[in-house]
């Protein structure tokens, strides 16, 4: 009984849902931006709150103290016989305050010691008219340190208390005796205050001089401790982060009776919540992710990785041109569909191949029927024409190719006869051996000069020419009566010829550019005289560049050997020659180019 086998997806839909699991556990990843945002709250809602603390415990001093003086003031005018600015004014030298004055029951000024606030209404001033409330049932009223209405340079504090025989006693001292009474106090309240545990208080007055803090500064300038504070751009409660006594620090201040109350508190001592909170859960994260990883790898590699590998092995074995491997890998349902899938596509693809190949087979070879068909093939050519004897081949890399020879009379005594060799193989090769060498012929056979022909054909074969190919080619007019040649060279190899008393030598002559390499060109006529059985021979460099397994070159010089060695011999024996020698040079090297040549004897007209 065959076991079932578990579905891929589900196994990796379980395991990865138990991953998730985790990962979800893990999201206090999050924790540090919470945790930064609280702890930036609890700096500034610690720094408020001590701020807070020292400005109740300083008005709260501040107040007390000028009471006192007030109630001292008001027992004094209870006492006197009568209340004069007089007496006014020795009490201010007794009590050291700045300002008093007695305000009758209908809150007029009736007594001072400034004659120019004699008969004000305290009602009719913003400032002034807070102490109507000690005419309206009230015993005793604080005003707050600020400056006087009558002049904004100038701060006070004001405090009244009712008289016994109606009225009330308002007295006021300004900075230095402010300062004076409640410094001392002042000090008291910052020695052993700390904004939780690194942090402080300092009291500057109006002028930034330290009136305390924790390090004993007093009477320094706020910027000993390095802080500075723009009163323009750092508004009044509002956080700011600098550098205090060397530490960046959250700092907070406020005006209060004269005072600038500074808080501040090291910022490494607020985020250090925040840093333990981030440290434990950065180690928490590293060993969550960690088993995640090794989880998902380990589980990914045995359920998928290693059988992809297998299925690739497989493949890897059909790409490289082995169609009967066969992919066998069955761990999961999806790999044996997966392989049953790929098994049966090779199998249709090998059909398709076999197929294909028959087909193409089929048309190459009808292909290569019609290029051979193209060139003369029946040798001798022209049993009747003893003047002359030509013979030719073509012997193709691939089932059609690019190289072609011809020969065909333009007149009743001119032959026309060439090599031509096609850039690049095959097919493409083909086509333009084709069209090149149906134009050579139609311009040849209008009558034109060899060089003409070459310069028309050459601009013809350039026009819409967008893949690039070109043709090296030999021809020649013979005159059959008189054995004269005349000749053009587009970049051929050059032909050999032999004189009927001599050996063969090559041909040398300025060859002109390729055909269909580019527009504007004109080719040169040459001329060449043949006697009565000299031999010219032309080829492609198919038999001169032919290698061997050594990747050894055939070269011009054996070919001139063979040729030598052959050079009694008629123009088909001497072409079979070559090709036999081509042949034993290369061994069992595949051929790599097309081999074409042409041989042509001038017998010349019997003798008469």
């Amino acid at each position: 009984m065959n076991k079932k086998k578990q579905n891929i997806s589900a196994a990796f839909r379980r395991w990865l849902l138990v991953l998730v699991v985790i990962a979800f556990l893990a999201t206090t990843a999050f924790l540090w931006v919470s945790q930064t945002k609280i702890s930036q709250n609890n700096a500034v809602s610690l720094l408020k709150l001590n701020i807070s603390d020292v400005r109740e415990d300083i008005i709260d001093a501040s107040d007390e103290n000028l009471l006192k003086l007030t109630h001292q003031i008001a027992d004094d005018l209870n006492n006197a016989p009568a209340i004069t600015s007089d007496l006014l004014k020795e009490l201010t030298a007794k009590y050291d305050v700045t300002e008093i004055n007695h305000i009758n029951a209908d809150g007029i000024i009736v007594a001072s010691t400034y004659p120019d606030f004699l008969n004000y209404d305290m009602r009719s001033g913003e400032q002034s008219a807070e102490f109507a409330v000690l005419l309206s049932g009230e015993t005793e009223y604080i005003q707050s340190y600020q400056p006087v209405s009558y002049d904004a340079s100038i701060y006070r504090k004001y405090g009244g208390v009712t008289l016994e025989g109606g009225g009330f006693v308002q007295v006021g001292y300004g900075a230095q005796r402010f300062q004076k009474d409640i410094d001392e106090f002042v000090v008291g309240v910052t020695r052993n205050r700390h904004v939780g545990e690194g942090g402080s208080i300092i009291i500057v007055d109006e002028n930034w001089n330290i009136v305390s803090d924790r390090y004993g500064n007093e009477g320094k300038n706020l910027d000993v401790t390095g802080l500075w504070i723009d009163t323009a751009e750092t508004a009044e409660n509002q956080a700011f982060v600098a550098e205090v006594y060397g530490k960046t620090c959250y700092c907070m201040h406020q005006v209060t009776e004269g005072y600038r109350i500074v808080a501040v508190m090291p910022r490494s001592e607020a985020a250090l919540s925040r840093n333990v909170s981030v440290g434990v859960t950065t180690i928490m994260q590293i060993i969550v992710f960690a088993a995640l990883f090794i989880l998902i790898f380990v589980l990914v590699k045995k359920l998928v990785v290693d059988n992809i590998y297998k299925v690739n092995d497989s493949l890897s074995s059909i790409t490289q041109g082995n169609l009967d491997t066969v992919v066998d890998v069955r761990s999961h349902t999806e790999f044996d569909a997966l392989s049953d899938d790929i098994n049966s596509t090779v199998n249709t693809l090998k059909k398709y191949i076999s197929e294909a190949e028959a087909r193409i087979d089929a048309e190459l070879a009808f292909a290569k029927a019609i290029q051979h068909s193209a060139l003369p093939s029946v040798f001798p050519p022209y049993p009747n024409r003893k003047d002359f004897d030509i013979s030719a081949t073509m012997h193709t890399a691939k089932e059609v190719g690019g190289d072609f020879y011809d020969f065909y009379f333009v007149d009743d005594d001119t032959l026309a006869f060439l090599v031509a060799d096609v850039s690049g193989k095959g097919i493409p090769a083909a086509m333009f051996m084709m069209t090149s060498k149906a134009l050579l012929k139609s311009y040849a056979e209008s009558g034109m000069s060899v060089e003409e022909v070459f310069t028309v054909a050459n601009e013809k074969l350039c026009e819409g020419n967008d893949a690039g190919m070109f043709v090296t080619a030999w021809m020649g007019l013979l005159n059959t009566k008189t054995g004269l040649i005349t000749f053009a060279n587009a970049g051929h190899n050059p032909p050999l010829v032999k004189h009927a008393d001599s050996s063969f030598t090559y041909l040398k002559s300025k060859p002109g550019f390729v055909l269909a390499g580019m527009e504007g060109i004109r080719y040169r006529k040459n001329e060449y005289q043949l006697n009565k059985g000299d031999v010219i021979y032309l080829y492609t460099d198919g038999v001169t560049e032919a290698t061997n397994e050594n990747n050894e070159l055939y070269g011009e010089s054996r070919l001139l050997d063979v040729l030598c060695a052959n050079a009694g011999c008629d123009t088909q024996t001497i072409c079979d020659a070559v090709k036999a020698d081509v042949d034993l040079f290369v061994g069992e090297a595949p051929q790599f180019d097309d081999i074409t040549m042409l041989c042509l004897r001038f017998n010349g007209e019997d003798d008469k």
